[in-house]
């Protein structure tokens, strides 16, 4: 039986995941668009299954599928229920980046959560209209919000509060652009949490079945090696130098010549001799925000034929989330 998969099905989160999936040489081949299932053929023994993003954590909590990517609003969600079995493996997959935060009218005359403590008390029970009861709710409770009573629904939020339906709303936001059209502002302290695509997995199958447990790790290897490699690139450059020393202690001059443990110099072998010295070839890597003051130094220090090359995998010797998924892992055997 194959490793199953939950993938977002619509919307920017599933266009995004799509494309993160491809970036990580994980590209999903979907042959008909209306189709909900699809495969990986760099993953042979993975079926992918398309749901709503808000489904996958609750499918996963079931059984229903293996392993999924989902936002962590949604997740966050359904793991303050009783019965979640749910498995954070990656929670910071670097895009769908938004937070569920409190926003109430314009016309009122507050900018702190701890204002709506009397709000409630006038009213008798304040109306939070949102697609997050369970956050929702634990969140005001903290802060001492009482009384209020929870309306739970699924679109067009921000209306909610003009046609009277409710007092205010707990959403999810990414640049506050849709709060502010319908004249609704953020309270200062009201972000309830930040979240991100992130992967996870049903704890039950995670603990027992090895077939989940290889296909978790290929795949936190591959994010985590994407990850680490955005916004780098890897530059060469020739140098002349009585040896690798000599090299070394010019490179080191430089505040942006480091690369990630340091820079590679290797002997370059030439049937023309030099009496100038010998060429060596030098190898970094650098972040794109010091890309080019890189390429200057390099010169300032007698680098020439300077070649820049973007990265597409960083693979550390033992990925630190490929750890904590082997001590979970021996954690539930024992």
């Amino acid at each position: 039986m194959p490793v199953r998969i939950g993938l977002p099905s619509k919307g920017q989160l599933g266009d995004t995941t799509l494309e993160f999936l491809k970036a990580c040489g994980l590209r999903v081949n979907k042959t008909n668009p209306r189709q909900y299932t699809a495969t990986i053929p760099a993953l042979p023994d993975v079926e992918v299954l398309f749901q709503r993003s808000a489904d996958i954590a609750q499918t996963i909590s079931s059984g229903g599928i293996d392993l999924g990517i989902t936002g962590y609003d949604t997740l966050a969600e359904h793991a303050l229920e009783e019965d979640a079995k749910v498995k954070v493996l990656h929670d910071g997959l670097g895009y769908g980046g938004c937070s569920l935060v409190l926003a109430v009218p314009n016309t009122w005359s507050i900018q702190a959560t701890s204002d709506l403590k009397h709000i409630a008390e006038q009213k008798g029970a304040l109306r939070v209209a949102t697609k997050f009861p369970n956050l929702t709710e634990d969140f005001l409770q903290k802060h001492g919000v009482d009384p209020i009573k929870i309306i739970f629904a699924h679109g067009a939020l921000e209306a909610m509060p003009t046609i009277g339906s409710a007092d205010m709303i707990s959403d999810i936001t990414a640049t506050g652009t849709t709060l502010r059209d319908n004249h609704l502002k953020q309270l200062d302290d009201g972000k309830i949490l930040y979240s991100e695509a992130c992967l996870v997995a049903n704890v039950d199958r995670l603990k027992r079945d090895p077939e989940v447990q290889s296909v978790a790790r290929r795949l936190l290897e591959r994010f985590e090696a994407h990850l680490n490699a955005l916004s780098k690139y890897l530059i060469f450059a020739n140098m002349r130098g009585e040896d690798a020393e000599a090299i070394a202690e010019r490179v080191f001059t430089q505040s942006n010549l480091g690369g990630l443990t340091g820079p590679t110099i290797a002997p370059i072998y030439s049937k023309q001799h030099s009496s100038a010295g010998r060429w060596f070839s030098v190898s970094m890597v650098t972040e794109s925000t010091q890309l080019y003051d890189a390429i200057q130094q390099l010169r300032s220090i007698g680098g020439s034929g300077v070649v820049v090359t973007p990265i597409t995998y960083i693979f550390d010797e033992y990925p630190e989330r490929c750890r904590q998924l082997d001590e979970f892992i021996t954690g539930a055997s024992q």
